[in-house]
């Protein structure tokens, strides 16, 4: 007779013991480096399929790789969206001025004028060439490493600045973690520091979209290891059964601040292979190719448009710095790894085409990288004279108790009230008021 499912397992059974499978990265620090077991294929090896098809003809291109540049500089088959000179250098000035952005804001944050700051190096274009693709005033529902949107949409640097120092120019009022930008005016929706919450609300922003008969589309960004939250499967579940005008941007940078893209689910499949159980459009691609980038955003945004579903891309990339201020990575991975990446860096790829394409040279791309970096020196300070973490330039006490209720409740205006009075008392004349 068979034993029940209780039973322990005795001295001498045959039965094979169970045993649990923990992820664990390839390398740690101090292992040599070799990324050969990725499979990256060929540029120009994939099809592009009709933006119309079903979902379940983009089995290989979840689990391939969506590719343009080639390692000769040149652009490679069906997915070369094409762009001539012109806007290849808007999206490289872009690239730059995002990057000397993050060099100059990293380095305040050392310098203790911020609290916090995160980079998004190595990853410029799965924002940039992304926002490009898609209309200004599609909504955008991003996570906290797309500064690079608003850069490419426009958004004064000053603004960006006033917000990571929190300062008296700050139009959030030191509301939000640094970092944590929000513009009505850019389409830009308000970031959350909890993981995933982003993916539901750009859904049901887009369901909205359509109800109403519009034209404009969302598109949203998130981390793969926070696609392991339960709000990034009910955003999948809500972007399928209503068909919603949505893309839903899956970064796979390789690391979760220091947990590898394994404990997400990377071991057994890709993450855009994920879109197939839900039925949704899945593509993969190089988050590293600024033009596959571009591609493929704008052919999920045709797709949205034309009421043909959403579209889940995962960008495969890699994150070349630690995840935040906060972080160092050389505590648990290689440091070879950012060399070893086969990808390579999307800046340089993006300057090696244009060279390529007798539209470039280094002289240039020096000359752009110092003007970036001298206009972001420059804003930068001008930022500065509205205060700095620690420096007490901020906004006036009594805003603590604004924009949060339309009619303010008696009990909280006797608070005002009582804690201005109080402040007045302590420093009298202070304009904080």
């Amino acid at each position: 007779m068979a034993e029940g499912p209780n039973s322990a397992r005795g001295t001498g059974s045959n039965k094979p013991g169970l045993s649990l499978h923990v992820p664990e990265p390839k390398f740690r620090p101090g292992d040599a480096v070799d990324f050969g077991h990725v499979d990256i294929g060929a540029p120009g090896q994939l099809s592009r399929p009709d933006e119309t098809c079903h979902p379940r003809e983009l089995h290989e291109h979840a689990y391939g790789l969506v590719r343009v540049l080639g390692d000769d500089d040149r652009a490679h088959g069906p997915w070369d969206p094409k762009l001539d000179a012109d806007t290849l250098r808007t999206m490289l000035a872009n690239m730059a001025l995002t990057r000397a952005f993050d060099e100059r804001m990293f380095r305040g944050q050392r310098q203790g004028k911020t609290s916090f700051y995160m980079k998004c190096t190595g990853e410029e274009a799965t924002s940039i060439s992304a926002a490009m693709a898609l209309a200004a005033d599609d909504m955008v529902f991003p996570s906290y490493r797309q500064q690079g949107i608003l850069i490419a949409r426009g958004y004064p640097l000053i603004e960006m600045i006033n917000q990571i120092y929190s300062n008296k120019g700050d139009k959030l009022k030191g509301r939000q973690l640094p970092i944590m930008y929000s513009s009505r005016e850019k389409s830009f929706f308000t970031i959350s520091g909890n993981l995933a919450t982003q993916t539901p609300q750009a859904v049901g922003w887009a369901m909205a979209s359509a109800i109403r008969g519009d034209s404009r589309i969302a598109a949203t960004w998130v981390g793969e290891g926070s696609t392991a939250e339960g709000d990034f499967h009910s955003a999948c579940t809500f972007a399928t059964v209503y068909n919603a005008p949505v893309i839903l941007n899956v970064v796979n940078n390789q690391w979760a601040i220091s947990s590898f893209s394994g404990f997400a689910g990377s071991e057994r499949t890709t993450f855009a292979a994920r879109a197939l159980g839900y039925g949704l459009a899945g593509l993969r691609v190089d988050g590293n190719d600024a033009l596959a980038c571009y591609a493929a955003e704008r052919w999920a945004a045709n797709r949205a448009r034309a009421n043909a579903g959403p579209t889940l891309i995962e960008f495969f990339t890699y994150r070349a710095e630690g995840h935040s201020t906060s972080d160092d990575p050389s505590g648990y991975r290689s440091a070879q790894e950012r060399s070893e990446w086969p990808l390579g860096d999307p800046v340089n790829r993006l300057k090696n085409h244009l060279i390529a394409l007798g539209e470039w040279d280094e002289d240039r791309q020096a000359e752009m990288d110092r003007e970036a970096a001298e206009r972001v020196r420059a804003t930068t300070k001008e930022a500065e004279a509205n205060g700095i973490l620690g420096h007490g330039l901020h906004h006036p006490f009594r805003t603590m108790f604004e924009d949060v209720f339309e009619e303010l409740p008696w009990h909280l205006k006797e608070q005002a009230e009582q804690a201005i009075k109080e402040r007045q008392i302590k420093w009298p004349g202070s304009l904080d008021q």
